[in-house]
């Protein structure tokens, strides 16, 4: 068995219904309780420079424009937002991700299926949101300097952020889709 395997198979062992159901209530309160205020925060440090984390890519050219455009009060605001919010949020989302896809999934496929191992993307995608901190984080805390590789990579791993963010919730609904469709086929006339 593969080490993927095994932690797939760890991550679905703990994916039971209630804690799906946990997780997207937590899901659910930070998105409408946390994430406004911090939307507010980084639309007040970028002003209309945009934001490396809401966009899908970005040159490294337009990432030292936004670090110019925000000012050194701004580039540290980024900063700290990286180190604090954002170290929790994909965690959150993760834990979303990874419960319900688990769950979903074990639903809708059989246990020795591939698509078992859906729950693995959206580790990926929090690899990749993290790996998207530390880069423009270096940009941001070196500038006027120049940070080249992290200038370099820092869009490559945005945009793979959102390729297996967005893969996670399709995959989710999908299997939503599947799962249901199975249990009416089921279900007695």
């Amino acid at each position: 068995m593969s080490i993927l395997q095994c932690v797939s198979d760890g991550l679905r062992r703990v994916s039971t219904g209630w804690v799906a159901l946990s997780a997207l209530v937590v899901f659910i309160l930070f998105a409408a309780l946390v994430l406004p205020g911090q939307s507010a925060t980084a639309e007040q440090v970028a002003g209309d420079a945009g934001s490396p984390d809401t966009s899908f890519y970005y040159s490294a050219k337009e990432l030292y424009q936004m670090a110019e455009a925000y000012g050194a009060e701004g580039r540290s605001a980024y900063i700290r937002a990286r180190f604090t919010f954002d170290l929790v949020w994909p965690l959150i989302y993760t834990a979303f991700l990874v419960t319900a896809i688990g769950w979903v999934f074990g639903k809708a496929f059989r246990s020795d299926s591939r698509w078992q191992l859906a729950n693995l993307l959206p580790l990926l995608g929090a690899l990749f949101d993290y790996l998207e901190n530390l880069s423009t984080s270096l940009v941001m805390g070196r500038y006027p300097d120049q940070a080249t590789v992290a200038a370099a990579l820092a869009p490559i791993f945005t945009s793979l952020k959102w390729i297996f963010l967005a893969g996670s919730f399709i995959l989710l609904l999908a299997g939503i889709v599947t799962a249901a469709w199975r249990r009416l086929r089921r279900a007695p006339v």
